[in-house]
Order: C-alpha cells, then sequence, then structure tokens
C-alpha cells in the first residue's frame, strides 16, 4: 500500500468536509428532532449500503472504514442524546413537589 502526504492531506480534507455542520431548517411540518432522526437513520443505511458493497467487492476498504466511522459517530450521539434524556428524566423525578 502506497501512502503519500498529498493523498492522505487529500483524504483529511474530504473527510473534513463531509463531517462539517448543515445548516438546513426543517421543512414544512418536520421538527428539528424529525430531521435528526432522519439524518441518522440515512447514515446507518449509507453505512450498511457500503458494507454490502464492500463485502462483495465493489467498494474500496477506504470507503468502508469512513462509513464505519460516520455510523460510529452516530450511534455514539444518539446514546449520549438518550443518556442526557434519561438524566433530565431522572432529575425531574427528584424535584420536591
Amino acid at each position: 500500500m502506497d501512502v503519500r502526504p498529498s493523498f492522505a492531506a487529500q483524504s483529511y480534507a474530504q473527510a473534513r468536509t463531509a463531517t462539517a455542520p448543515k445548516p438546513e431548517t426543517a421543512g414544512p411540518g418536520q421538527s428539528g428532532f424529525a430531521t435528526a432522526v432522519n439524518d441518522f437513520a440515512s447514515v446507518l443505511r449509507a453505512g450498511e449500503d457500503t458494507a454490502k458493497a464492500a463485502m462483495t467487492g465493489g467498494a474500496d476498504p477506504h470507503a468502508l472504514v469512513q462509513a464505519l466511522a460516520a455510523t460510529e459517530l452516530a450511534v455514539e450521539t444518539a446514546v449520549t442524546v438518550r443518556d442526557r434524556v434519561v438524566e433530565a428524566y431522572q432529575e425531574i423525578l427528584r424535584m420536591p413537589v
């Protein structure tokens, strides 16, 4: 495997733009939470498609690693949000009435 600094810098630049936040507004009748859920599902779906393509020889290992990293980040974010929601709920339960 030939690794050149220019190739590494180019790959880093592409990955950096892929993870940049996108200032999108929710569509009509769609909340920000619904948009986040749809984005989460699309990231998981894209990761699965890339993994299937890699198993059949249709995707290179670099694309597979990128898809797995994006999927891992999405799952970690969902788990963090869930933990915060549970923590807030438990805090509300501890409040004196």
